[in-house]
């Protein structure tokens, strides 16, 4: 072979500069793209073989990455197909520099320097300058009597080619690291790049520091070597063939989780399109959890980035796993996919085996499914609600836990209380803080369903705007029938009496002359007061506090105090309010019923906390004699 030097057939005078400018944010691709190479160039190989072009022979499939920091180099080599001259001339010389050209003018008016190409694919040999001042490559193809090949370039538009000194089937690429880049010469960060995106190539992949002296290994001692890499994930194989400890291992490895996921869906199609994976349900620690999923996206077991959104339906974000999608066209901008009705099928398929493997959980491990739910509830909704197709396969498998520890659907709760309240779906936010209303409910034998998540808010409207001939209902909005006792009649002249003398007698205790009041008949008579809080004007302020109020009016406090007529206490302030002498304390007293009333509704400041802590020692006081101060109090 005569030496020969030459440039590229196409103008590319800037061209590097270019590329490093575009994947400067993911510079540690070029180690990817070496190594799918020599994946590439292996399983060519191993496929010659299969097919009786060629002979192979008894050594391993493998990649070794070496790296060295007194040289500067970073060396990737395989026994792979070779280069011949021509072939190397023909794919490095031409072929590439005019991928990446192509590349140039694809995006060239394109602003966005924060990843929006997808995959770099294409670009492979040449990314390696990306952190390289220098590239060598020597190569010996697989046919007979092919003569080994040397190429050099330092990133410009020219190169060195001549014969080489490699005796051995395959190609090494030798980088030789810019002193920008030193960073990439520690043994640790290439382990880190290969571990990353290399985690589940076909090949092994083995990884050596040159500078530490070792005595060379034999073929023996080779074999016993472990790849830094999982050659054969689980995710590529039948899901008849996998264990549920296989999955779970395979889970925490992948993840570096130690805790066990609740289940998982293994995804293994080949019509319309081919794509494997495991997609996981992690528990949650707490809803704060809900936007730590992470779905990595792999092309031929190549890892290409985490949750891409415009393949992967945004709600199954929240999960963890893994996909791996062959078909994928990766050398598009993210805007490219998004209008792409081929990914948009990809995505459609993924959201249907998802709700399927949802309802298969339901109807036939019922149970489980309902172990599952407080952890996987806040998912299900959040799916329902930003993908209307998820919601059409889910919605009659959506379940809710009630006050009496059952689980229920929106239909069987319904059914079970269609006599008691027609259409209406009573709820718990709070079951510590609304215990006393809960108390009532079951008192009288009523059910309500528990919606503790932030997300459940937006969940209710949500269900409300599809279904309108049902309304949720928190259990402190208003006082359900079945808890009044007999109605109070328009001409009850002596309830009228009572709810005048209450009236005022409340509205100086609390000093709120807007107090909003009611006298009601309560079949418990433990009960001498409770607050009522309207569900739409209570939804209103939780929204604004959830988006700091942003374009949310303010919404005064619409609370109701419900009075029960048939309550010891109430009859007694009654009574106490018409008697001058015990007027101070009727009033001290009514203050007291009304804190109680909003203690059992809602979190109180420390301020009221300490009042009503007084006021209950001065009512002590007076009941046993006692009295001590005398201090007025009953105002907030």
């Amino acid at each position: 072979m005569v030496k020969e030097t030459g440039s590229v057939s196409v103008n590319t005078e800037n061209i590097f500069p270019i590329i490093k400018k575009w994947l400067y944010s993911d510079k540690d691709i070029f180690l990817r793209e070496i190594i799918s190479n020599a994946v590439d160039a292996t399983e060519k190989h191993k496929r010659l073989v299969s097919l009786g072009v060629t002979s192979g022979d008894k050594s391993e499939y493998r990649i070794d990455v070496r790296v060295s920091k007194k040289k500067k180099t970073i060396e990737v080599s395989d026994n792979g197909i070779g280069m011949t001259a021509d072939e190397v001339k023909r794919y490095i010389n031409e072929i590439a520099f005019s991928g990446a050209s192509e590349f140039l003018e694809k995006y060239k008016d394109d602003k966005d320097d924060s990843g929006r190409i997808i995959g770099h694919f294409g670009l492979g040999f040449y990314s390696a300058f990306m952190v390289s001042d220098q590239v060598e490559i020597d190569t010996l193809s697989y046919q007979e009597g092919a003569q080994p090949v040397s190429w050099t370039s330092d990133g410009g538009t020219s190169y060195e080619m001549d014969e080489g000194t490699r005796a051995r089937r395959g190609t090494t690429i030798t980088m030789h690291i810019s002193d920008d880049e030193k960073d990439l010469l520690d043994e640790y960060k290439i382990r880190e790049i290969i571990m990353k995106y290399c985690s589940f190539m076909p090949y092994g992949i083995y990884l050596e520091n040159v500078d530490e002296k070792k005595p060379k290994k034999d073929k023996e001692e080779q074999a016993e070597e472990k790849p830094l890499n999982n050659t054969s994930p689980l995710y590529v194989k039948n899901p008849g063939d996998c264990t549920e400890e296989e999955y779970k291992q395979f889970y925490k490895e992948t993840f570096f989780d130690f805790n066990d996921p609740l289940f998982w869906i293994h995804l293994n199609m080949d019509y319309p399109f081919k794509l494997k994976g495991i997609l996981y349900f992690p528990k949650l620690k707490n809803e704060f959890e809900l936007n730590e999923g992470r779905i990595k996206l792999y092309y031929n077991q190549v890892y290409v980035a985490d949750n891409i959104k415009e393949v992967i339906p945004e709600f199954l974000l929240l999960l963890k796993g893994v996909i791996d999608c062959p078909d994928l066209p990766l050398n598009v901008s993210r805007s490219f996919l998004q209008n792409d009705g081929y990914v948009q099928k990809i995505s459609s398929n993924i959201t249907r085996k998802v709700a399927d493997k949802l309802k298969t959980l339901y109807n036939k491990e019922r149970e489980n499914y309902t172990k599952y739910w407080d952890d996987i509830n806040p998912f299900v909704k959040y799916g329902c609600m930003r993908e209307e197709k998820f919601y059409d396969r889910v919605k009659d498998i959506v379940i809710y836990k009630t006050i009496s520890g059952n689980y229920l659907t929106q239909e069987e709760y319904l059914s079970q209380n269609k006599d008691k309240h027609d259409g209406l779906v009573y709820y718990v936010s709070d079951e510590n803080q609304q215990a006393h209303y809960i108390k009532l409910f079951k008192d009288m034998g009523l059910d309500a369903i528990i919606m503790p998540n932030v997300i459940d808010n937006h969940f209710m409207q949500f269900l409300e705007m599809k279904n309108h001939d049902v309304r949720f209902k928190r259990i402190d909005a208003e006082l359900a029938s079945t808890l009044k006792g007999e109605e109070i009649a328009a001409d009850d002249k002596d309830a009228s009496s009572e709810y005048s003398v209450l009236n005022d007698l409340f509205k100086e205790a609390t000093g709120n002359e807007k107090l909003k009041m009611k006298l009601e008949n309560i079949k418990s008579e433990n009960i001498s007061a409770i607050i009522l809080q309207s569900e739409e004007s209570r939804r209103m302020k939780e929204m604004a506090k959830m988006y700091n109020g942003m374009n949310f009016p303010m919404q005064e406090e619409d609370e109701t105090l419900v009075l029960n007529r048939k309550n010891k206490v109430i009859d007694n302030l009654i009574q106490m309010s018409k008697d001058n002498n015990k007027r101070e304390l009727a009033v001290i007293m009514a203050a007291h019923v009304y804190d109680m009333a909003v203690l059992g509704n809602k979190q109180l400041d420390a301020e009221r906390i300490n009042k009503i802590i007084e006021r209950s020692n001065i009512i002590l006081g007076k009941i046993t004699g006692s009295e001590g101060d005398s201090t007025d109090i009953s105002k907030e």
